[in-house]
Parts: C-alpha cells; sequence; structure tokens
C-alpha cells in the first residue's frame, strides 16, 4: 500500500506478509519499520542516525571525501564535517521511486546521476520484501554509462530483541578480525580478535561493551553468505544475515547517539567493503559497463 504524505521520509510504502510487516520509504529508499525488532523511527521524524538507510555507492566513511580511480582524482562533498570525512554515499537523502509493487513486496529504484566527485551513471534499484521467513532486500547496481564505476553498498538496520537491554544480549559476529581506526574513524589496520574483548565468534553476553568496528575475514555459511546474531537470555533473538555479496559487518551499539536512542539498539550493517575502499580499494567493486552488481541481506526473528 502506497501512502502519500507530507513527512520528511516521503511517500510510505507498507509490505505485509505471514504476521509481518514493514514501512519502506521513499526518501532514502530504506526500512523506517519492520515489527519491534527493528529500531526505527515514526513517520514524522527525520531519519535519526541514518536508521535503516541505503548506503551506495559507498558505504561507511571516505577519508577526506577524495580518492583516485581510473587514473584520476575525485573530490565528493564532506558529509561529516566535523571529521572531515564523506559518509554513507550520495542516496541518504535522495527521492526513490516505486516500480513493482505487491502486497508483500515493493521494489523502488534511483538513478544516481553522474556528478561532482562521482561522474558515473548508476540505477540503484532494491526489493524488499516480507513473508514467514521475515524481512529480506534484495540491491542490484547497473552502470549505465560507457565506462567503468567504483562501487560499494551497505545497509544501516537498528536491531533490537524487544523487552531485552542491550547489555544483556548474547552476540555473534562470524568474524576473524576487526578493523583499527583512528580518531575519524577511519581504518588504519586491522587485528584478530581471538582472545580479545571483540571476540564474538562464538555467542556472549554484550555486557559494557561499546562497539563500533568493521568486522572481516568472516566465516561463511554453506551458501557463502554469513550472519550476525543477537540472542536474549531466554532465547529470543534477532538473525541478520548477508549473501557472498557481502564481505564485512559494521557493528555498532549505539552509544554516544542522543538519549532516545543511545544504546537502545544495535546496527548491525552489512557492507560489500569496508569503510574508505574508495581509497585502500578493499573489496572495492569494479562494475563496468552494462553490467548489474546483485546481492541480498535479511532479518529473521528467530
Amino acid at each position: 500500500m502506497d501512502t502519500v504524505t507530507q513527512a520528511p521520509s516521503g511517500t510510505q510504502w507498507t509490505i505485509e506478509a505471514g504476521g509481518r510487516r514493514a514501512v519502506v520509504v521513499e526518501v532514502g529508499g530504506g526500512l523506517r519499520e519492520y515489527g519491534a525488532v527493528v529500531f526505527g523511527y515514526d513517520a514524522d521524524q527525520l531519519c535519526p542516525n541514518s536508521a535503516g538507510k541505503i548506503l551506495a555507492p559507498w558505504p561507511n566513511r571516505l577519508r577526506d571525501g577524495r580518492y583516485t580511480f581510473g587514473g584520476a582524482t575525485h573530490q565528493v562533498a564532506l558529509s561529516e564535517p566535523a571529521r572531515n570525512n564523506a559518509i554513507h554515499g550520495l542516496v541518504n537523502w535522495v527521492r526513490w521511486r516505486r516500480v513493482e509493487g505487491t502486497g508483500d513486496s515493493v521494489t523502488i529504484e534511483h538513478d544516481l546521476v553522474p556528478q561532482s566527485g562521482y561522474p558515473w551513471p548508476v540505477t540503484l534499484r532494491t526489493t524488499w520484501s516480507v513473508g514467514p521467513g521475515g524481512l529480506s532486500a534484495t540491491h542490484t547496481a547497473t552502470n549505465t554509462g560507457t565506462v567503468p564505476c567504483p562501487f560499494g553498498l551497505g545497509a544501516h538496520p537498528y536491531v533490537r530483541v524487544p523487552g531485552v537491554a542491550v547489555d544483556d544480549l548474547r552476540l555473534r559476529i562470524p568474524a576473524a578480525s576487526r578493523l583499527l581506526v583512528d580518531g575519524r574513524s577511519l581504518p588504519i589496520g586491522a587485528a584478530k580478535v581471538a582472545s580479545t574483548e571483540y571476540d564474538f565468534t562464538a555467542p556472549r553476553a554484550l555486557g559494557t561493551t561499546q562497539l563500533d568496528h568493521g568486522f572481516g575475514d568472516l566465516e561463511r555459511d554453506a551458501d557463502g553468505g554469513s550472519a550476525v546474531t543477537l540472542e536474549a537470555p531466554d532465547g529470543r533473538g534477532v538473525r541478520v544475515w548477508a549473501d557472498a555479496a557481502f564481505h564485512w559487518w559494521q557493528v555498532f551499539t549505539g552509544d554516544g547517539l542522543a538519549p532516545a536512542r543511545a544504546r537502545k539498539s544495535v546496527a548491525v550493517e552489512p557492507m560489500t567493503c569496508p569503510p574508505d575502499a574508495f581509497r585502500s580499494g578493499r573489496d572495492l567493486l569494479t562494475i563496468e559497463p552494462g553490467q548489474t552488481w546483485r546481492g541480498s541481506w535479511g532479518i529473521q526473528e528467530f
């Protein structure tokens, strides 16, 4: 169902099936609401802290907003000026259009036009769907230009187990390493997590651990994907999964946010590449002219 409103997030697309309901929004093309396990925001609110956003054509941060690709140097706007970074790509605040929809799914699209700092045309498409298996998002990116383009994508859901404090949740992150960052939250190296406070390869309580880290060297499932889980003491939980197109997880416990949102949920962010990949080249995608990249992730309750 489409609901056209004057909300800051624009038109609201509601999808329902199998006792599950989600709300996708026009502005940013992201997820505003999904049951009780996503900590979203109200229709009359400006989206806080990138909640539910799609992060493209790069996730996380880009140092100085400056990078080199194809022999040319590019400069994008500094969307995190306090740290002199560009953050979370270029589509956070653009309008997406609905191109297909049924009761349980909606497909939205945005044409990323060539612009200063990112001079490549890319058509982005996301299909959001709900059903007995939970919520899923399938993303595609098509290079509609004549030369290769750099690309990365992430998603930014904040998840929780209703009625359970973050400190009491048991967290599992199937990753052997984490990124080390500087004062600007940019990677300066990596370290193994084994035998450290950041080792969540076996589920354990978060306690007072504060996280805003990128995790890599993933342990893959049989299908090549991976998943991060949060579990309450009573066994209820939420699983955020991603397919083989995603190589990194950013996990953020929300410390330092405004009081209404601080440590009320955990941002579990699948990413195709780590922060600053436009500069480092690590796991950076190159999409050739006419080619399409595809990746999927989702949320399941248990």
